[in-house]
């Protein structure tokens, strides 16, 4: 199963690989070189589907936990000030993306999304220390009576030229569905209240939708 942002790039890129097939034969008089670059075409159109594959996910639903919203690495585990929407000390939780990964973002808790934003900027390498503040992101907040507001960023890379985001201000998220989705690797940072028990460590690998980040007692 492919996920609809991938639909438009798999159609074309299949056209060219068909088209690329039959010039290579046409015009490859060398077999070891016609077959060398034919399976070169094939294994980058075997990637981009990789890329854009869309797993269904096993969420068990519950307003004290908080899921991971994407598939990847645990980055940083550490309390920080959040000074774009929550204003107080969190707890921030970044997971890192390679190119490899499920690339859907899903809704780690569900609740009513209170905030919703779109920010221009750089395409640093996702592990920068400023990628956070300066790249290219969407900021999106999600509230319910267990965590109050959670907060998480999707944040572009150097990689990532194109950062989708389903999430709407007023509307309500339900946990582990959809919230977007980051084109060509990257990373998400979750912000947690400080009395959330963090149940990851660093260099873990969780899966979105499904890996518990955090609990509220």
């Amino acid at each position: 199963m492919f996920h609809k942002e991938g639909h438009k790039i798999i159609f074309i890129t299949l056209v060219i690989v068909v088209g690329s097939f039959f010039l290579i034969d046409e015009l490859a008089t060398n077999e070891w070189l016609r077959k060398g670059l034919m399976i070169t075409i094939l294994v980058v159109f075997i990637l981009i589907l990789q890329f854009f594959r869309n797993p269904k996910r096993h969420t068990h639903t519950n307003e004290k936990q908080a899921l991971s919203p994407v598939d990847g690495k645990v980055v940083v585990i550490e309390e920080v000030d959040e000074n774009e929407v929550i204003k107080a000390k969190c707890i921030q939780v970044s997971v890192f993306m390679s190119p490899l990964n499920v690339h859907v973002t899903r809704y780690p808790i569900s609740g009513n999304i209170t905030y919703s934003k779109y920010h221009p900027g750089k395409y640093l390498v996702a592990w920068h220390p400023k990628a956070s503040e300066e790249n290219e992101r969407t900021t999106v907040v999600v509230e319910n009576k267990s965590f109050g507001k959670i907060l998480y960023r999707q944040i572009a890379g150097a990689l990532a030229k194109r950062i989708v985001n389903y999430a709407k201000e007023g509307s309500t998220a339900v946990q582990g569905s959809d919230s977007g989705f980051i084109k060509f690797g990257s990373r998400v940072d979750l912000f947690l209240p400080l009395s959330a028990e963090i149940k990851v460590e660093l260099n873990q690998k969780v899966r979105g939708g499904e890996s518990i980040i955090a609990e509220m007692k």
